[in-house]
């Protein structure tokens, strides 16, 4: 007997001894229904007796009891590694929200969009549909247990994000207004914040100093933003948003009307051969991102095996306030057989600081050294490079995937050019960086399951003749190791300017790499992960006047006893060349940079009402220097009653410097993602209340407190407070129509 069938058996007969009603309605219509499509062969017979048996689970079987998940928590778990301030949590955390609120229905779904929740490895996956190309469709969420290769850990997290509908149920057939308009996911939130005390950027201008510069705006930060989806079928929404210290005007001569920035965007499914149509700002990714990545991705952390290959999920909406990680004009996806035909275009302003040029031989009156990605606009020189330079892209990607899903290829060609040129300071380490009013790349991607074996990549090269390439694998070496290896090389004249491909740096240039990563299931309540990462940097960097190499590695054991409880201890070291500071030497020197992080973490719930977590935390630094150390701990007590939810924490943290810094991750207002940053020495407290005043509408109140010892100011710059605390105030309401 296979073992999918027996652990299903066991399942079943265990089920069956609870089980005190059995329900003939349901027993009956399924039989009838497996009656109909059902094939000669004894094979087919176990099938439909064990899906018969499945009936006599209780009707609520369709949808596992999601109440009881804690969403900020496996986040948590993922991003257990999070001192990378240029990763997108914040695009990550909103939209595998919306997965969470929306599960992906699993007899529609496809290998990308399962991989997108980085949950299943892709040796799962292609059980997973080999098992519906032979067994038919789910009928249960429970027949996951069935399925060779699943374990109880890997189930436990998935099926808060996957639902199991009705066979053969049939798409809504009303005209597309009208199901926007009956929509229940159909929300608009409004959210508001502000530090408390005043900084400096807020106060009166002091004639005596030298620093004359203040912020145009109030210091209210406010969101605005409406969505309306239906999964497969729709996507409409509109963001607007304006940053603390940004006017709130209208002013068409500098392009603001109203709030600072605006996005919308219409995205359609399933309409005829056109399985995409988007108009308005989008995302892309293809491949493993290496030339288009819609930031819907994780870097290296606690979770070392499905993180590492990026998943092909094409075209999608875009929803968030990053005011350049976008597209923004029109993109459709249109289906020739096993081929996805994608084709995109985007015009759109950007932030550049426009220079005048002193060459007169060349065609252009001035150019930029960069495009500016922070979005900010509060002070007159923000202001002004607003929207200076205009970027066009326009682009296509084939994509074929076979029959049994196992191969998928694909090419992408896309051109990007500027209305003005870009040109670096001279530095000696932006010798090899992009220059010029274009650029193009074209490049192909790849990825095959082979038994328990997914083997994945792609390349790519520019303009400038630079090369790039990411390929690796992952397997299951049994049903308790699994193993992740990957290869990359960017070359120090490789470019692209979306590209997020897997990387030591912020971006795919200049770098050569191999990593390592295994995770290890020696007992049903115990994991082991780890990875090695060893790189070199072949030209210099920014802060690294040499060519660099350094390494990387992790070991984290997670142990859950139980439904109500978790621990896991984590340790990372860090090996990686920079600049020494301060040396006595008439030039630059590049020293080993040598950091060391551990984190001991607990959970417990002993009631349905209340949840404990402790979190411990220190980290070490040392640079051709003593060394620094710092650490953080903290308790959160919340509390979760019927319709109301009530998150606390105390901390208290003391860093030697600022390399020494502790990252640690906070509950939020819906749809935001918190992990500040905390250096030197005090407390910090905060409570966020949930609640429902009324049966649309939801409500957060978030208060944060953080005090300084031993400090006069906090900050630096515009930013500076004059005093030891600050506070944080952040309201949201979400009303759902």
């Amino acid at each position: 007997m296979k073992p999918g069938i027996a652990t299903c058996f066991r399942y079943i007969i265990h089920r069956l001894l609870r089980q005190q009603v059995l329900k003939m309605q349901g027993i009956v219509a399924l039989f009838k229904y497996r009656i109909l499509r059902s094939q000669a062969g004894i094979k087919q017979g176990i099938v439909t007796l064990l899906l018969i048996l499945y009936t006599w689970l209780p009707l609520q079987a369709q949808d596992y009891p999601r109440q009881t998940f804690d969403f900020d928590l496996f986040v948590q778990e993922l991003f257990a590694q999070q001192e990378d301030e240029n990763v997108p949590y914040e695009d990550f955390y909103e939209t595998l929200f919306q997965y969470f609120q929306r599960p992906i229905d699993l007899n529609r779904t496809t290998p990308e969009e399962l991989a997108s929740l980085y949950i299943l490895s892709r040796p799962q996956i292609a059980s997973f549909f080999r098992h519906i190309r032979e067994n038919g469709p789910l009928l249960s969420i429970y027949e996951l247990q069935a399925i060779p290769d699943f374990d109880l850990i890997t189930i436990y997290k998935l099926v808060y994000f996957v639902r199991v509908d009705d066979a053969g149920l049939n798409a809504d057939q009303r005209p597309l207004l009208q199901r926007i308009v009956g929509e229940d996911n159909n929300a608009l939130i409004i959210r508001y914040e502000r530090t408390l005390q005043e900084r400096r950027g807020y106060t009166s201008i002091d004639t005596s100093s030298r620093s004359i510069t203040r912020y145009l705006g109030s210091p209210d930060k406010v969101l605005m933003r409406y969505r309306v989806r239906h999964t497969r079928d729709y996507s409409l929404g509109f963001t607007a948003e304006k940053d603390a210290g940004e006017q709130f005007t209208w002013d068409p001569d500098t392009r603001r009307y109203g709030f600072d920035f605006y996005s919308a965007h219409l995205q359609l499914y399933n309409k005829g051969k056109f399985k995409t149509i988007a108009l308005g700002d989008y995302q892309l990714q293809f491949g493993q991102g290496l030339l288009l990545s819609s930031g819907y991705t994780v870097g290296k952390g606690s979770e070392t095996i499905t993180t590492v290959s990026r998943p092909n999920v094409g075209i999608r909406p875009y929803s968030s306030v990053l005011e350049h990680a976008f597209y923004r004009g029109a993109a459709a996806t249109y289906t020739l057989g096993r081929v996805d035909i994608i084709g995109f275009v985007s015009r759109k302003r950007v932030d550049a600081n426009l220079q005048t040029q002193l060459d007169t031989l060349d065609n252009f009156d001035d150019f930029f050294t960069g495009i500016q990605t922070t979005g900010f606009h509060r002070t007159p020189t923000e202001l002004a490079n607003r929207a200076q330079a205009r970027e066009q892209i326009i682009g296509g990607n084939a994509t074929y995937q076979s029959r049994n899903r196992t191969l998928l290829a694909g090419i992408t060609a896309m051109a990007t050019s500027f209305s003005s040129p870009i040109q670096k300071a001279g530095l000696p380490y932006q010798r090899f960086e992009f220059g010029g009013t274009s650029n193009y790349n074209i490049g192909t991607n790849y990825a095959y399951t082979w038994q328990n074996v997914y083997l994945f990549g792609e390349t790519a090269i520019s303009k400038s003749g630079g090369l790039g390439t990411v390929n690796g694998l992952t397997a299951n070496l049994s049903n308790k190791v699994e193993l992740a290896m990957l290869y990359r090389y960017y070359a120090r004249d490789f470019h692209t300017f979306y590209g997020n491909a897997f990387g030591e740096g912020t971006r795919n240039i200049n770098e050569q790499g191999f990593y390592t990563g295994i995770k290890i299931k020696p007992f049903p309540k115990w994991e082991l992960t780890a990875y090695y990462d060893r790189f070199r940097f072949p030209w210099l960097r920014y802060r690294v006047d040499a060519p660099s190499q350094g390494d990387e590695y992790m070991l984290r054991l997670y142990f859950r006893p139980n439904r109500q409880s978790s621990l896991y201890a984590q340790f990372r070291s860090e090996s990686k060349g920079r600049n020494v500071a301060e040396n006595s030497t008439s030039i630059d020197y590049v020293g080993q940079a040598n950091r060391k992080n551990y984190l001991l973490y607990y959970e417990f719930t002993p009631t349905p009402v209340v949840n404990l977590r402790s979190r411990v935390q220190f980290s070490s630094f040392e640079l051709e220097s003593p060394q620094t150390t710092g650490y953080f701990i903290s308790q959160d007590i919340n509390f979760n009653f019927s319709k109301i939810r009530l998150s606390t924490r105390y901390a208290i943290f003391d860093t030697d410097d600022y390399e020494t810094r502790q990252y640690a991750f906070e509950r939020d207002v819906l749809y935001a993602f918190s992990i500040p940053a905390f250096s030197g020495r005090g407390t910090r407290l905060y409570a966020l209340l949930q609640f429902r005043p009324m049966r649309r509408m939801d409500v957060w109140v978030k208060y944060a407190l953080t005090h300084y010892r031993n400090q006069r100011t906090i900050g630096s710059g515009l930013e500076t407070i004059v005093g030891p605390r600050r506070s944080d105030i952040r309201v949201q309401t979400r009303y759902r129509f």
